[in-house]
């Protein structure tokens, strides 16, 4: 489980599990299938599908270090105080660095090139993570829960593989009225309602500290369904291109990441980035 084509410069997705094929493209408006409509699939399910694309998509790609995307200021004010660190399915496109930072991956292709960059990377899913319990003073966790059914158990897993003071980086697309046919294509099974992401946070022992927009979905619905007709029925080359041209482009060309305090108004927000505090509670 990794990112989507969407967001090559700031977070969001990495392109989808498995390309569908129809022969046309298919509208936002006219998605067959919203969050709730979705079926649920099981743990084994949901691994096949994501190694099935993945594993091929990190063979074809590139490392593309953390201190090239907008996310590496923040990152970088956070690491003095955590002497141990954590990100979950970053594929090859890790927001934190690589010397002193554990990565748990879906993808062992993926696992094999971070290692070859020197990387402490070991194979894994967010839903069982082969870590320690509170082992870890910074964890990350971008455009992940959204594409599992557990997202409960997901959250719940980072939770207890953080250390008593730890801070948790994790983003999320918002508003289930803003699904679109691109939300199917690239793995989502949810959007969040923003409260309802930060009352979920919060059972799970985590408070909101700061929080920035993040992600780039296309806004203009023909782009949107372009970009959807690419990735259905010329993955490959679409990849390519994304791999090769518009993420350096992108990385080059990134607006600043903007904190606000505590959790920002996000009526009009289509991700969200949190920085959270572990609770004295759960």
């Amino acid at each position: 489980m990794s990112e989507t084509v969407a967001d090559p410069a700031t977070g969001g997705d990495t392109v989808p599990a498995r390309p569908m094929a129809p022969s046309r493209p298919t509208a936002p408006s006219q998605t067959p299938a919203g969050p709730a409509s979705r079926p649920a699939l099981s743990e084994r399910d949901l691994l096949h599908v994501n190694r099935d694309f993945y594993d091929a998509l990190w063979a074809r790609s590139r490392l593309v270090p953390a201190e090239r995307f907008n996310t590496w200021p923040l990152v970088r004010s956070l690491m003095a105080p955590s002497r141990t660190r954590l990100e979950v399915a970053p594929g090859l496109r890790p927001r934190l660095p690589i010397a002193g930072t554990t990565f748990v991956e879906l993808s062992e292709p993926a696992v094999r090139e971070l290692r070859a960059h020197g990387a402490d990377a070991i194979v894994g899913a967010v839903s069982r993570l082969p870590l320690s319990d509170a082992a870890f003073d910074l964890v990350a966790a971008l455009d992940i829960v959204e594409h599992v059914d557990d997202d409960d158990g997901a959250i719940s897993e980072l939770s207890r593989v953080a250390a008593p003071e730890a801070t948790l980086l994790i983003s999320a697309p918002l508003h289930p009225s803003r699904w679109t046919a691109f939300d199917g294509l690239v793995g989502h099974r949810r959007r969040y309602e923003p409260d309802e992401f930060v009352a979920k946070l919060a059972r799970h022992g985590w408070h909101v500290k700061s929080s920035a927009v993040y992600g780039m979905q296309p806004r203009s619905s023909r782009l949107l369904d372009w970009s959807v007709w690419q990735l259905q029925n010329r993955r490959e080359r679409a990849i390519w291109w994304y791999d090769r041209v518009i993420l350096p482009l992108a990385t080059r060309f990134q607006g600043r990441l903007e904190l606000s305090p505590g959790m920002l108004d996000a009526s009009d927000v289509d991700e969200v980035l949190l920085v959270c505090g572990k609770s004295d509670t759960r």
